[in-house]
C-alpha cells in the first residue's frame, strides 16, 4: 500500500505543487509560521536522498569518468553563467538577480533521475551526476555565488558554506550511516520516501508563495520569464555541450536534464536564511516550471526513442523475411 501511494505521489508530483501553489497564493494565511521550517523540510528530503544512494552510484566515476566529469562541470558552469549573463540583460533588481543567480549555483535536484528514466537516458550517469554534484555543493555553492553574486549583494562563503552543509551533506550523511548499519529500516523507508518527499518540497513550494504573494504580484511576469528563459537554455546548453564532447545519445539526454534542473528547493531555503523573500521566489517559480518543462523533454526524448526502437524492429523483420 506505502508502494502504490508513493509511487502515485511521484507520478502525480506536478499536479501537487500546483495545487498547493494555488492554495498558498489565494489562502497565504493556511502557510503562515511555516518559514522557520523550511531548512528542516529540505532536510528531510536529502535524508532521504542519503537513504536511497548507493556505493555503485560512484562506481560510474572510476569505470566511466569522462560524462560524469562533463556532467558535473557543465551543472556547475553552464547555470550560474547563464544565470549571471541574465540578470545583466535583463538588468535585474538586485533581489530578484540574486535569486536567479543562486537557483544556477545549486546542485542537480533528484527529480532530475525521474526525468532521465522517463526519457530513456542514461539513468545510472544521471544518477552520479546528481550525486556527486550534490556533494560538492558546500563548497562550490558558495563559491560560484561569491564569484557572481558579490556585485548585487554582500556574500558570505562561510555561512553559506555551514548553511549548505548542515541542509544537505549532513543529513545525506545520517541517510549513508542509517542504510549502512540500519539496513531493514532503510529498505522499508523507500516505499514511503517519494510520499514524504513530494510533501516537504510542496510546503517549501507553498510556504514561499504565501509568503511572497504581494512581491509575485509585483514582479511574477519578469521572474516567471527569466527562470523559464534560464530553464530551457540549461537543458539546450547543456545538450550541445554533451554532443560538442562527443558523449553518447543517452548521456547526451542525461546531462541535458541534470543541467537545467536545479535544486530549487535548497535556493528556497539559503535565500530566505541569507538573503531574502523575494530572493526566494525565483527558487520557487523554478521549482513550478520544471516540473513542467521536465516531463515535456523526457516525454519528447520517450517518443523519439519508442520510435526508433519500432524502426528497429520494422527493419529487423523485413531483414529476416529477405
Amino acid at each position: 500500500m506505502l508502494q502504490r501511494i508513493g509511487h502515485f505521489a511521484s507520478k502525480t508530483f506536478l499536479l501537487w505543487v500546483l495545487l498547493v501553489s494555488v492554495i498558498a497564493f489565494t489562502m497565504p494565511s493556511l502557510f503562515s509560521g511555516l518559514g522557520a521550517i523550511i531548512p528542516y523540510l529540505l532536510g528531510i528530503v536529502m535524508l532521504g536522498m542519503g537513504l536511497t544512494i548507493k556505493v555503485s552510484d560512484f562506481k560510474l566515476i572510476f569505470k566511466y569518468p569522462k560524462p560524469v566529469l562533463i556532467g558535473v562541470a557543465l551543472q556547475y558552469i553552464v547555470m550560474p553563467v547563464l544565470a549571471y549573463l541574465i540578470a545583466k540583460a535583463f538588468q535585474l533588481p538586485p533581489d530578484i538577480a540574486i535569486g536567479v543567480i543562486l537557483v544556477g549555483c545549486c546542485p542537480g535536484g533528484t527529480t532530475s533521475n525521474v526525468m532521465s528514466y522517463i526519457a530513456k537516458a542514461n539513468v545510472a550517469l544521471s544518477v552520479t551526476i546528481t550525486s556527486v554534484s550534490t556533494m560538492l555543493a558546500p563548497v562550490l555553492t558558495p563559491s560560484f555565488m561569491y564569484l557572481f553574486a558579490r556585485e548585487w549583494m554582500e556574500v558570505s562563503f562561510a555561512s553559506m558554506f555551514m548553511s549548505v552543509t548542515q541542509v544537505v551533506l549532513v543529513p545525506i550523511l545520517i541517510g549513508l550511516v542509517v542504510q549502512r548499519f540500519f539496513r531493514g529500516f532503510s529498505e522499508k523507508s523507500e516505499d514511503v520516501l517519494p510520499l514524504v518527499s513530494v510533501v516537504a518540497i510542496s510546503l517549501i513550494l507553498g510556504t514561499v508563495v504565501a509568503g511572497s504573494r504581494e512581491l509575485i504580484i509585483e514582479t511574477g511576469l519578469l521572474i516567471f520569464t527569466v527562470v523559464v528563459l534560464h530553464n530551457v537554455l540549461g537543458y539546450a546548453t547543456g545538450y550541445v555541450l554533451a554532443n560538442v564532447f562527443k558523449l553518447d545519445y543517452p548521456d547526451k539526454k542525461a546531462v541535458s536534464i541534470e543541467v537545467g534542473m536545479q535544486n530549487s528547493g535548497l535556493a528556497v531555503s539559503l535565500a530566505i536564511v541569507h538573503f531574502n523573500p523575494l530572493a526566494a521566489v525565483s527558487g520557487a517559480v523554478f521549482s513550478f516550471v520544471h516540473c513542467v518543462t521536465g516531463p515535456l523533454l523526457a516525454r519528447f526524448w520517450a517518443k523519439r526513442a519508442e520510435r526508433a526502437e519500432q524502426e528497429n524492429r520494422v527493419e529487423t523483420s523485413h531483414g529476416s523475411l529477405a
